[in-house]
């Protein structure tokens, strides 16, 4: 730098005394310092701290040794400014980064910085957010970070490339013709110009004449297309797209026009298709007439296309939604619901073409991410999402019309119009992507776990697999069975909060697939079989399994529970059969012999209502009206056997005969009641002045009267049994009787009745004619409306929760030897709740009537079905029943595809009896 240039922008007094000594260096160095130093430090002119000037003399000269000090104190602030590093621009933390270098348009810019992204100067590609006009290589793709997104997905050209998509959709119309019948004939130039040639041929010795368009193959924006009536002077080697010309279509106040929908596809795996409740409506700006040879060239008539009309003077910019060349699709809408249009009929069927359309791709997309991303987790987010434009034409019959699909549709904003929409538009997008700052790392936590469990993967080689036992084998198939249900409750869980999301934060979007309309989504499903089946015939088996489980998953969360404890408890089983030297078996425990009781002689005070009424199962249960817990009458003959089905047995070291005050039972848990009893009575005796009572009296009141309400229940379980439809007490009595004495007979069958046959809705209805009638006793002998509240009741609901585990086999499980602790008696010994016998032995009479009814439901079933096949009559059926287990008597549990009959049957023999 010359010395002129440093003097033009210093003007501090040292710089000039400087060089009118010819000191260059000290010019150039107080010149930067000047230019660095702020106005009204001081620092710039004189050096002083205190804001003051120096006394100047004639000449203009400083003394000499402020000058000095001065000059010296610049050279030091330039070396230490020389000797630090460039301060780097920072980046503002915690900002969702957006690099939109590769988009010329504005808005996408406005819209990203509306939502709070921060959008980079240069081509970031960590970008939480990545937007390219173009098209974007599987390379990029294959490079991005879980936590990215980048708005175009691999393989989409199959559809909006216009040769691809006439291609393909022939290909679906042959296959499914009439699905497929919303794409206008076409043909592909110069493979089918023999086959064009042909249909110009038919068409004449008919005396006929139709128009046709002609586009390039890889066209956009109206460039290169023209109108013709006739095909015989075609280029030959040019690559054309020859379609048939839609002469009747819907005129907009005298103009053809066609409607620009965006439709945004989120993902691919599995495949969610929005589509955006508003558009373009873009006219033609000459008045519409048919077709002919003195028209055909006149392209402000025939064309739609923006791009082109936009050249004609005649082309309107409106003012407004519903005025202008290019109108909003809401207007639309109301100019034909003004017109007695069906507006909603339209807008079903263009959706339903949307998304037939996007079948049609998902088999070459899917395989293309799949190749681009391999080894991506099931149910992971995409990473790619696109914005498609599609060009759709309506004929006078409201019939829709696919022309084209615009994979880059265009995002400018020359009208008001314009902005409106297409703003509206993105920044919907934006926030439907769902995009969060911790994504970042915790996908890289992902990716690091992910790749340490294939790092310490042990590999296994066939010989070795080979030589497992089958013990080893058993519990390899258990562990992968294990790992798939692992992942299909993974991919459930994800596909919930994906819904619950987009549901609160998709704005003007509407999701067209997966529909909620049952019907219509399972004819997608079937759609993307044939496309499958069309496009990959090799991996169409593999594919139609996958489409199912993603698009027409019955299996909820707690039914994959379920079957994660169903295994968990195999291998259990399979573990403790191979340590103790015995062949693993799948099933229940081998049962001896049914647990022993004793019954209760406990005298207690008889229900005011006296004898209880009959009760009914849930609505919609199968058994309804027809299984019933009813209460035996006192001195009646059946008392015998009400005791046996009300015995209670005792735990080991209960202390059930400990005492305490009044002769109530002490629990084993060292407290005469526990926390919950106290808190249920302190909330009953509100209404109670306390002030005059004694809070030890009180509390004793309280547990009194508590401990007597439940030994109410306890006898009014006691007199409770399962009636048989169709037969007396004593009949089901001894059936039941029968059933117990030939326990090793039935054994298996009721196996197989309970835990293989009957699916787990029918388990649980079978618990739940025990849990009504529960509820029923309940209300009557605690005089409460609401039973839900009382802490006894939330016990007995643990009791049958635990009965329904593992689909069925805690029930089951209580038919193990007596010498064993039942099961659901586990719950409350590894519990911190305390529970007193009676309420222990409530529970046990619980368990005794779901055993009870079990039996009795497996009974009426056999007999149905043996009834229903011409079996033997009821005296042979009573011989049958008391035979020995070596006789193998010819009863058998009945077939599940039968069991539609047996409930009809059911249903009209309790008719008959009542």
């Amino acid at each position: 730098m010359s010395s002129n240039a440093n003097l033009k922008h210093s003007t501090s007094v040292s710089s000039l005394a400087s060089m009118e000594k010819g000191n260059t260096d000290d010019i150039t160095l107080s010149s930067l310092y000047a230019r660095r130093t702020p106005l009204g430090t001081g620092l710039g002119t004189t050096g002083s701290t205190n804001h003051r000037t120096q006394p100047v003399n004639e000449r203009g000269d400083t003394h000499r040794h402020d000058a000095d000090k001065v000059d010296q104190n610049i050279l030091d602030e330039e070396r230490r400014l020389r000797n630090q590093p460039k301060a780097k621009r920072k980046r503002r933390k915690n900002m969702i980064t957006a690099n939109l270098n590769g988009t010329r348009y504005d808005v996408i810019r406005q819209m990203a910085e509306h939502i709070g992204y921060s959008v980079t100067r240069e081509d970031d590609p960590t970008a939480f957010l990545i937007w390219n006009d173009a098209f974007v290589s599987t390379e990029r793709i294959s490079d991005l970070k879980p936590y990215q997104r980048i708005n175009h997905f691999p393989g989409m050209g199959e559809v909006t490339r216009k040769d691809n998509l006439a291609r393909n959709m022939m290909k679906m119309a042959k296959a499914v013709p009439e699905e497929y019948n919303f794409v206008p004939r076409t043909w592909i130039l110069p493979s089918d110009f023999n086959i064009v040639q042909n249909y110009m041929k038919d068409l004449r010795a008919h005396k006929k004449s139709k128009t046709f368009i002609v586009k390039p193959s890889n066209g956009a924006q109206g460039h290169g297309i023209s109108i013709h009536r006739n095909l015989d002077k075609l280029p030959t080697n040019e690559h054309f797209i020859v379609q048939e010309y839609v002469e009747k279509p819907l005129l907009l106040d005298g103009y053809k026009f066609d409607l620009r929908i965006y439709v945004l596809v989120t993902s691919c795996d599995p495949l969610r298709i929005f589509l955006f409740n508003d558009g373009l409506v873009r006219m033609s700006t000459e008045k519409y007439l048919p077709p002919s040879e003195n028209n055909v060239n006149h392209l402000f008539m025939h064309l739609t296309n923006y791009s082109v009309n936009k050249h004609n003077e005649f082309y309107e910019k409106g003012a407004s939604l519903d005025a202008g060349s290019k109108r909003s699709i809401k207007s639309f809408n109301e100019y034909l619901r003004r017109n007695d249009y069906d507006v909603p009929l339209l807008w079903r069927n263009i959706s339903d073409m949307i998304v037939k359309t996007m079948i049609v791709a998902e088999p070459y997309v899917l395989h293309s991410y799949r190749m681009c991303r391999p080894g991506a987790p099931p149910a992971s987010d995409s990473v790619c999402f696109e914005v498609l434009g599609f060009d759709v034409l309506i004929d006078r019959k409201l019939r829709p019309w696919l022309l084209e699909i615009n994979r880059s549709p265009s995002f400018g904003t020359d009208e008001k119009i314009d902005f409106d929409i297409k703003s509206a538009l993105i920044e919907d997008t934006i926030r439907l992507l769902n995009i969060k700052m911790n994504d970042k790392k915790k996908n890289m936590n992902a990716q690091k776990l992910e790749a340490q469990k294939r790092l310490f993967r042990p590999t296994k080689r066939v010989s070795e697999t080979a030589d497992m036992s089958e013990y080893d084998k058993k519990r390899l198939g258990l562990e992968r069975r294990k790992e798939e249900l692992k992942e299909l409750l993974q991919r459930v869980k994800k596909a919930g909060t994906r819904e619950d999301y987009e549901n609160r934060n998709r704005g003007r979007f509407i999701r067209i697939f997966p529909t909620d309309d049952k019907a219509r989504q399972d004819s997608y499903v079937k759609l993307l079989e044939a496309a499958y089946t069309t496009f990959m015939s090799g991996r169409a088996p593999s594919m139609h399994k996958e489409i199912q489980l993603m698009y027409n998953n019955k299996l909820k969360e707690s039914d994959i529970l379920d079957m994660l404890a169903e295994c968990d408890n195999d291998e259990l089983q399979g573990r403790m059969a191979n340590v103790g030297g015995k062949p693993q078996t799948r099933g229940p425990k081998p049962l001896m012999s049914m647990p022993s009781s004793e019954a209760i002689h406990t005298p207690g005070e008889e229900d005011e209502d006296g004898e209880m009424s009959e009760s009914l199962s849930p609505p919609g249960s199968p058994y309804r009206h027809h299984l019933a817990l009813r209460g035996s009458r006192p001195g009646s003959v059946n008392s015998r056997v009400s005791n046996r089905m009300g015995s209670v047995m005792s735990r080991p070291n209960s202390g059930a005969n400990m005492q305490g005050p009044g002769g109530r039972p002490i629990s084993n848990t060292g407290g005469v009641i526990g926390d919950r009893a106290r808190q249920a009575g302190n909330q009953k005796l509100t209404n109670i002045q306390r002030s005059n009572v004694d809070d030890s009296f009180l509390t004793n009141v309280i547990r009194e009267r508590e401990d007597e309400l439940t030994r109410r229940t306890l006898y009014a379980l006691n007199d409770m049994r399962i009636k048989f439809p169709g037969k007396s007490d004593q009949e089901a009595d001894t059936i039941l009787d029968k059933l117990y004495e030939n326990w090793k007979f039935h054994k298996p069958r009721i196996a197989s009745y309970w835990l293989v046959k009957l699916d787990s809705i029918k388990r649980r209805k079978v618990i739940d004619i025990v849990r009504s009638n529960v509820r029923a006793v309940l209300q009557r002998t605690w005089r409460v409306p609401d039973v839900d509240n009382l802490p006894i009741y939330r016990v007995f609901s643990r009791v049958f929760n635990r009965l329904l585990w593992s689909h069925g086999q805690g029930l089951w499980n209580c038919f193990a030897a007596s010498g064993n602790c039942s099961s659901w008696e586990t719950i409350f010994s590894k519990s911190s709740d305390a529970i007193d016998e009676t309420e222990l032995n409530c529970c046990r009479r619980i368990v005794q009537l779901c055993k009870d009814c079990l039996l009795i439901v497996y009974q009426f079933a056999a007999e149905a079905k043996t009834a229903s096949q011409g079996g033997p009559g009821d005296r042979e059926k009573e011989q049958i029943t008391t035979q020995r287990s070596e006789t193998k008597p010819a009863l058998v549990p009945p077939n599940t595809q039968t069991m539609s009959q047996r409930y009809s049957k059911l249903y009209a023999r309790t008719e008959t009896l009542s």
